[in-house]
Formats: structure tokens, C-alpha cells, sequence
């Protein structure tokens, strides 16, 4: 015989079915993008920097956002290094300083990359906020050591122009995820 004092079972509430079982995170899962969804929206604002309008000075930058934008949702299609050859290209259009853009371009990539664990967790209007410092430094560094190599001050419309690229984010949000919410959609109609 021995001493020890048996042990009260203690009621433990088990559910048996599966259908009691939450997933960790309630969102469905992403697909990825297709191809031809990166590589045209990229190609397509590439034209629009292209155009004339650019050129004013508080102009929103088309390119940077989505390449920010692709760099956040598709990190394996667009990178820095695509983000630093998009930038030479339209350095070589706009006869600036060459790597300008470039910088710029890897700068908002960057800074997309070292915030998106957290920008994930966000909608688009709270990411929004996370990416105004980033379009505005992104701006800022180049504008910086274009004054200070040419000497010469371009003002601070590149101010306006950071905020207004973080102004569009959530359209572009809403634009580039059409496809996929069509998709869901059509998921949903299905089971």
C-alpha cells in the first residue's frame, strides 16, 4: 500500500467535432498575384512617368507607389534590384542626375520591406499612415544631394508629392486587389 493521496479527476471540457476548431488567423489566405498583374501595372505606370505631367513639381509618383506596393504584397516579383532599375530608366528619361530616381525607388522599397510584418496587419488607410515617412524620406534623400551637388533648391513641392503618393495608396490597394476580391467572390459563389 502506499501512502500517496489519490488524485480528484477534474473536469476538463472537450469539444469532439472539428467544426468547434478556429483557425489562428480568420483571413483567407492570399493567392498570388498573377504575372501579368505585376509586370502590366509596373509597365503601365512606367508609361505614365513617362509623360509630361511628372514634371510638376508636387506631382504624386505613380511608379514609386505601386513598385512599393508590389515590393509589400510580391516580394519575390519585385525587389530592390527592380526597384533600382526602374529608377535608372526614368533617370535616363529625365536626364537628371543619374541614380536619382534610382535611390528614391530602392529608398520607398526598403522601407516597404523593413515595415511589412507590420503593414500586413493593417488596412489600407492605417498603412497609409505607416508609409507617409517612407514616400517623404524616400523624396527627401535625393532632393538633399540634388541641392547639394548642383547647388541649387528645387522648394518643397516634394513635400506635397509624398503625401499625395500616400494619399493613393488605398486606391491602388483597392485596384490591384480587384482581381483577386472577383476571385473570392467567385469561390464563395461556388461552395
Amino acid at each position: 500500500m502506499s501512502n500517496k493521496p489519490e488524485r480528484a479527476a477534474l473536469p476538463v471540457k472537450r469539444s469532439s467535432s472539428l467544426s468547434s476548431l478556429q483557425p489562428i488567423d480568420s483571413s483567407p489566405f492570399k493567392n498570388a498575384s498573377s504575372q501579368w498583374i505585376v509586370w502590366g501595372s509596373v509597365f503601365i505606370m512606367w508609361l505614365m512617368s513617362l509623360l509630361p505631367w511628372r514634371h510638376w513639381t508636387p506631382a504624386p509618383d505613380l511608379l514609386m507607389l505601386v513598385i512599393a506596393f508590389w515590393v509589400l504584397h510580391e516580394p519575390r516579383r519585385m525587389n530592390m534590384l527592380w526597384a533600382f532599375s526602374l529608377g535608372i530608366l526614368i533617370d535616363v528619361h529625365d536626364g537628371s542626375f543619374f541614380g536619382e530616381h534610382a535611390l528614391s525607388y530602392v529608398l520607398a522599397a526598403y522601407g516597404a520591406i523593413v515595415l511589412t510584418r507590420r503593414l500586413l496587419l493593417f488596412e489600407p488607410l492605417i498603412q497609409l499612415i505607416h508609409l507617409l515617412p517612407v514616400f517623404l524620406v524616400a523624396n527627401a534623400v535625393p532632393r538633399f544631394l540634388h541641392a547639394w551637388l548642383a547647388g541649387e533648391w528645387g522648394g518643397w513641392g516634394w513635400v506635397l508629392s509624398a503625401a499625395l503618393t500616400a494619399m493613393l495608396w488605398p486606391l491602388v490597394d483597392f485596384l490591384l486587389f480587384l482581381p483577386h476580391r472577383r476571385l473570392d467572390d467567385a469561390d464563395d459563389g461556388s461552395a
